[in-house]
């Protein structure tokens, strides 16, 4: 791709590192914020690297924070009880969009996959397992996507924490084998977690 700028070349070199994003889409982007008013393109900047630098992670379930404890984990209308175990913070939102669900969570930050490269030590395992120990969770609803990577965490997760004292669920199979949960609906995704059943009965027979 031929440019008539430097400066246009090093935007869509920067933009197309963004996943899903190719160099004509980037070419594209690029276009749009030049043609724009300048305060636009300042504010975009100013908003992203704010993000960069002021974004934390809640020292309580690891979602993406604002502040060291996140409104969920704070919030006193929540049953701390319950904790919905999920990958990461994309789960979080589309779990909280469904409006069907009053627990709290715990990030993992990934899946188990030794195809990957990552392992149970790369997760935040050892802070769930901290967590249940202290005797004041009742239930761990396991909300992973659907998938091999999903499955595999699921049954790592289960065989740890299955001789707590803890009622152990997963999400309903409203969602389909396979389906990561950010691009499920709202409705589905909602029964899926008020309909939620023992672990046990989701392992193969």
């Amino acid at each position: 791709m031929n440019f008539s700028s430097r400066k246009i070349e090093q935007a869509v070199e920067e933009i197309s590192r963004l996943p899903g994003i190719g160099k004509k889409t980037a070419l594209r982007l690029a276009l749009h914020l030049l043609r724009r008013p300048s305060v636009q393109t300042e504010a975009l900047s100013a908003a992203l690297l704010d993000l960069r630098i002021n974004t934390t992670f809640c020292t309580q379930c690891h979602t993406i924070s604002d502040t060291e404890i996140c409104g969920i984990c704070s919030s006193v209308k929540r049953d701390k009880s319950i904790v919905c175990v999920v990958e990461d913070v994309r789960d979080v939102m589309a779990i909280e969009n469904t409006g069907g669900y009053g627990g709290v969570y715990h990030v993992l930050g990934g899946l188990i996959s030794p195809m990957d490269g990552v392992g149970p030590g790369d997760l935040t395992i050892d802070n769930l397992l901290e967590k249940l120990a202290t005797g004041e969770v009742s239930e761990v609803v396991f909300a992973l996507n659907t998938t091999m990577e999903g499955d595999t965490t699921n049954f790592y997760l289960y065989r740890k924490v299955k001789d707590f004292d803890l009622k152990l669920t997963t999400i309903a199979r409203g969602i389909a084998v396979g389906d990561e949960l950010e691009f499920a609906d709202e409705v589905t995704l909602g029964r899926s977690i008020q309909h939620r059943i023992p672990y046990e009965q989701s392992l193969p027979k």
